[in-house]
């Protein structure tokens, strides 16, 4: 029997894929707890809408994406830093300060989930972060770190 699961079925599929399983299988286990439906002709053009809107949805984000990345590629971002007798710093710059400085100086919303550092920033200088804003989409920042 041709089943297409509504949710993922360990050892058979992912949500959305159509499998052919026994039809014991799919009587008193996948339908009753509602991890699938019979593949029908209704429900395969339910599905393949659904994989349509989703692709659409999928390209809008891509593109969001994109349009974020290409303002935020270049800019730069100054972040203060608290200094110490000899311009010693007291602690890092951390992603959440960063995230604040592109929102305040530049008017973007970045998530500090999304910053990339290659190491933690202790020191006085110019680093650049990246900002994974998408899978396929990723900026890159340049801060400016500056002691008080």
């Amino acid at each position: 029997m041709k089943v297409i699961l509504l949710q993922d079925v360990k050892t058979h599929g992912k949500k959305g894929d159509v499998v052919d399983v026994s039809d014991g299988y799919a009587r008193n286990f996948l339908l009753p707890k509602k991890l699938g439906v019979e593949a029908n002709a209704k429900n395969m053009n339910d599905l393949k809408l659904q994989k349509a809107a989703q692709a659409k949805l999928e390209k809008e984000q891509l593109e969001a994406a994109q349009a974020l990345g290409a303002k935020i590629n270049g800019s730069s971002v100054t972040v203060p830093i608290k200094t110490g007798e000899n311009g010693r710093v007291f602690g890092s710059v951390s992603a959440k300060e960063i995230a604040e400085a592109v929102k305040q100086q530049l008017g973007l919303e970045v998530d500090k989930k999304k910053l990339v550092l290659a190491a933690a920033i202790k020191n006085e200088g110019t680093f650049t972060a990246g900002v994974k804003l998408h899978p396929q989409v990723t900026a890159e920042l340049t801060v400016k770190v500056e002691g008080n």
